[in-house]
């Protein structure tokens, strides 16, 4: 395994913790009123696109990680 197959390994499984950030980050705007200083209309309009660009973000790291770990490269072979 080369240096550049380990470090996009290494961004694949890093890629898995921000799908995790953006969706927490949108859940908490949508679901928790802590933020009372921002409008509800603002918030739900905020979490709403933190959790589309997570939902998102997870399909591409889906690919991704199966791009770099269960498929084979070309000097594997």
């Amino acid at each position: 395994m080369d240096g550049n197959r380990l470090m996009q390994q290494v961004i694949a499984i890093f890629s898995i913790f921000m799908v995790l950030f953006y969706l927490g980050v949108g859940w908490y705007f949508v679901f928790y009123s802590d933020l009372s200083y921002l409008d509800k209309p603002v918030r739900v309009i905020m979490g709403s696109a933190f959790i589309f660009y997570g939902l998102y973000r997870a399909f591409r790291a889906y690919i991704k990680i199966v791009e770099v770990f269960f498929t084979k490269d070309k000097d594997d072979e």
